[in-house]
């Protein structure tokens, strides 16, 4: 791992931002994160603030004047691949992740580099992504590709403490924004297409140490461990791979859930497959489940739930309630009590072909599936380092368990034969 400061090395960016102060960053604390935008020339979060709702109330640019928006400059980093981070901006700093494993610390109004990190990227790592920066104090931390929590120093970019989170041998790499809550760094973790279980971490923002984790897919014994079948929970999936969001209030965390794994093969793990495609909400403190609510029982389509959780506080059956909400790719739109997980409404936002509704109860109504032909598929899953690829099969109506559904107008020629004993995961 190295920090550069000099050479300009690629992130085509055009930032309008609101400047207030100068450049010399202030530390940043806990109560600043809970404030959240009460400073609008900051953002602090993956989200702007622990809600969610990622809605800035800065007023300069309007529908009006925003075609007189002019290029000031263009800060070109060199690096190929894909940027999806967020920038944090404290005192006319921009602080940007990309990808592989690299940041960067720009002046916001010149786009002046002062300083970059790189750390060391993994051999064959299962993504080059990386979605943005966490901060608290004076340090900057960041999720990396082989699994590892870092710390920087908010004005050098140099190292402060390294975390392993977990082997990313085992086909683990964590790509999502760290979320700080008090003085901890909450993080997820991806590789359930690698055949691996989820999980969530929190860590001490001044050491490194770790405090807890929470299994998205619980050991036998714990409970929801009766919705897993045989060892499937080992590589059950659910990755956290997109960061929570947080209600100081109830000291609750709240983080979506992915996929089981693996993905379309639903038959070797039989069972509504808890904790994934989720929310949970966690005890801040000590990672404990407060609470739970599944979008998708027994997902075979993909349709993890890793969505960031929305907060807000709304008029409803005549009372104030806190509210979480949340629009699934199942195609649900859910409002849930995020004091207990209890479904208020869902209703569809797009055209749902396989559920009617969700029912009282909180489970989908699921549709008969029809005009679908099968094709037999062995009912052994393998899971390797890197999967293979073959073609995804077109998906309609219901779940697949020990079928691959194929649309009826697909030639059986477009379908691979699969060979046994095992069935490579689709993704």
């Amino acid at each position: 791992m190295k920090v550069q400061c000099g050479r300009i090395i690629v992130l085509g960016v055009l930032i309008g931002i609101s400047i207030w102060c100068g450049l010399a960053a202030g530390q940043i604390s806990p109560q600043q994160l809970v404030d959240g935008l009460k400073n609008p020339s900051r953002w602090l979060t993956y989200s702007g603030d622990y809600n969610g709702q990622r809605y800035s109330p800065l007023t300069q640019i309007t529908p009006s004047n925003a075609q007189q928006l002019t290029v000031q400059w263009a800060f070109q980093t060199g690096v190929p691949g894909r940027f999806e981070a967020v920038p944090v901006v404290i005192d006319g700093i921009v602080y940007v992740t990309g990808p592989a494993n690299r940041a960067w610390a720009i002046d916001a109004r010149t786009g002046r580099r002062i300083w970059s990190y790189q750390h060391e990227v993994p051999e064959k790592p299962g993504t080059s992504v990386n979605r943005g920066f966490a901060v608290l104090g004076n340090k900057l931390y960041m999720t990396t590709l082989d699994s590892h929590l870092v710390a920087l120093d908010m004005k050098t970019g140099n190292v402060v403490w390294e975390s392993v989170m977990d082997d990313y041998k085992r086909g683990y790499y964590a790509t999502m924004a760290p979320l700080v809550v008090k003085n901890e760094v909450i993080v997820g973790i991806g590789g359930a297409d690698e055949g691996t279980r989820g999980f969530i971490d929190s860590f001490d923002a001044e050491t490194g140490k770790r405090n807890w984790r929470f299994w998205t897919v619980p050991e036998p014994g714990s409970p929801g461990s009766e919705t897993w079948t045989g060892n499937a929970w080992e590589h059950g999936g659910g990755s956290t791979w997109l960061t929570g969001t947080y209600d100081p209030e109830l000291n609750l965390i709240y983080w979506g859930t992915g996929n089981p794994a693996p993905d379309l093969l639903g038959s070797v793990r039989a069972g509504d497959n808890l904790y994934t495609a989720s929310v949970v909400a966690l005890d801040a403190d000590t990672g404990k489940l407060r609470w739970h609510y599944q979008f998708t029982p027994h997902d075979t389509h993909d349709w993890d739930a890793v969505q960031i959780p929305v907060l807000a506080d709304i008029n409803a059956g005549g009372a104030r309630r806190k509210v979480l909400m949340l629009a699934n790719r199942n195609g649900f739109f859910y409002t849930l009590d995020r004091t207990n997980g209890k479904l208020m409404v869902a209703k569809p936002f797009v055209q749902t072909t396989w559920a009617k509704e969700i029912g009282a109860d909180g489970r989908p109504v699921e549709l008969e599936p029809t005009g679908i032909r099968r094709l037999s598929i062995p009912q052994r899953a393998c899971f390797t380092s890197r999967p293979a690829r073959p073609a995804r099969p077109i998906m309609h109506g219901s779940r697949i368990s020990s079928k691959i559904e194929i649309s009826s107008a697909a030639p059986e020629e477009t379908q691979a034969a699969v060979p046994a004993p095992c069935v490579p995961l689709i993704r």
